[in-house]
């Protein structure tokens, strides 16, 4: 198979709406299986959907090499490409002297070799000696070629495509000019998760312009041109392979308001014997299970109606005094509180307080200062997720007050958590973090929940 990365020199370039234009138009030829660099959910929802296959993510601080090769290898059986969109600019990372989490980490670690996406919006010449500099600053990379985006002109796009090519010796693949039609919809925290009902529209209208735009200004054979050949296969035994029927079951939260999980985890469980079952607190009703996970989203959004599903509230209010497992991240955590309070005018809204589940005493408010960052600390023993040490990421606009007497499970080393340093509430054996883990580079911690439901009774 063939895969290349398509990053871009900065934040704001047009990458994500060119990635999800290749995706799209490469997966008109091809099974295409699409990657995100980073901690994201949002840019795998929209990848996922225009490709047809789950989008995985590649994050070398928080996964590692070992976990990247083996999500890598698990995710391109069947494809015969797969596109990689990088986060930020190509060396962003969580370092300053080092790869760690940067799209060149990735790129490097896999052997796959760049095309590069830049913002040529008021130069020319420059563009090259940007280019050049990308080049020169760490000669592992294979830059491959570029692409243009916001050109202004056709002049424009000459100048720039000589200099580029003449200085620097590889392709311009293409010279986009500027449209807004292609800017996607944003939200407080990003993009507008795809799952949406009202992101559909406007992102099918966009795609379609960005679409045309791509396959008018970009040579699609040039990029697969740029691709590597290689084989991703990993040695040795997979921690995706299922060689047992299951003997428990685990309820996942999965809707418009929780839909907040990386691919893996849905390969991942069933290897460990675990069958998934997925439900709505939004309107359905709590299934019989041995565990449940409640992923990140947006319950702000859905408060009223909830705050109206009494059954699915008194359901898991009742699971989780019975000892049932129960794993809240984020927006699984907001929604295990006793209450959403948002301000008036919070995007636009009226504000209000809405009743959630009330297993941890306390509420959560919104808006609060936005936090992202990565995260590193260590769970005790009383977590129903095991102990031991962990890492992961936090990006929220919401803040947990929690009770005084709370018991915390997270010792954060970096990052803030709920409180203090502290996270991972505990109630019990339910357990609710503002600490978003990765389901492969954490496997123990979700090994031992899957155990944890196992032997609850």
């Amino acid at each position: 198979m063939k895969a290349l990365v398509v990053s871009g020199d900065r934040s704001g370039t047009g990458k994500t709406s060119i990635t999800l234009a290749l995706a799209a138009l490469l997966s008109d030829r091809m099974p295409v299986q699409a990657f995100k660099v980073g901690m994201d959910y949002i840019d795998p929802s929209y990848l996922a959907a225009v490709t047809g296959r789950p989008c995985r993510n590649l994050d070398g601080f928080v996964m590692g090499e070992e976990a990247i090769r083996t999500s890598f290898a698990h995710g391109c059986r069947g494809a015969d490409l797969a596109i990689i969109e990088g986060v930020r600019g190509l060396y962003e990372g969580a370092e300053a002297l080092t790869d760690a989490g940067s799209t060149a980490g990735v790129a490097k670690q896999l052997g796959v070799p760049v095309v590069l996406v830049v913002n040529a919006r008021s130069i020319t010449r420059s563009a090259a000696a940007l280019v050049k500099g990308f080049q020169a600053f760490d000669p592992a990379i294979a830059l491959r070629g570029v692409i243009l985006n916001n050109v202004g002109s056709a002049s424009h796009a000459r100048k720039a495509v000589t200099a580029i090519e003449h200085a620097c010796g590889i392709p311009v693949l293409g010279a986009i000019p500027h449209d807004p039609r292609v800017e996607l919809t944003m939200r407080h925290l990003g993009l507008v998760p795809y799952r949406e009902g009202s992101g559909h529209e406007g992102f099918t209208e966009r795609l379609a312009a960005v679409r045309e735009l791509v396959s008018e200004h970009v040579d699609l054979d040039g990029v697969l041109s740029c691709a590597a050949d290689m084989d991703p296969a990993h040695p040795g035994p997979s921690p995706f392979t299922v060689d047992r029927a299951p003997d428990v079951e685990i309820g996942i939260a999965y809707d418009e308001a929780f839909n907040f999980y990386y691919a893996d985890l849905f390969d991942l469980l069933p290897a460990l014997g675990a069958k998934v079952v997925t439900f709505s607190p939004v309107r359905g009703r709590l299934p019989e299970a041995d565990g449940y996970i409640l992923g990140g989203g947006y319950p702000e959004l859905f408060g009223r109606e909830l705050g109206e599903n009494e059954g699915m509230k008194e359901g898991l209010r009742q699971a989780s005094q019975d000892g049932t497992p129960v794993y809240g991240e984020c927006g699984g955590l907001m929604y295990l509180t006793d209450r959403i309070v948002l301000e008036p005018g919070w995007r636009g809204g009226e504000g209000g307080s809405f009743r959630m589940c009330g297993v941890f005493p306390g509420e959560t408010r919104m808006p609060a200062r936005r936090v992202v960052s990565y995260v590193e600390g260590t769970a005790s023993g009383e977590s129903p997720l095991g102990a031991g040490p962990f890492r992961g990421h936090e990006f929220h606009y919401s803040d947990v007050v929690l009770g005084p007497g709370t018991r915390y499970a997270y010792r954060i080393t970096r990052g803030l958590g709920i409180r203090d340093g502290l996270d991972g509430a505990l109630v019990r054996r339910t357990l609710g973090s503002y600490t978003h883990l990765h389901p492969l580079a954490s496997l123990g911690m979700f090994r031992a929940f899957v155990e944890g439901c196992r032997g609850r009774g």
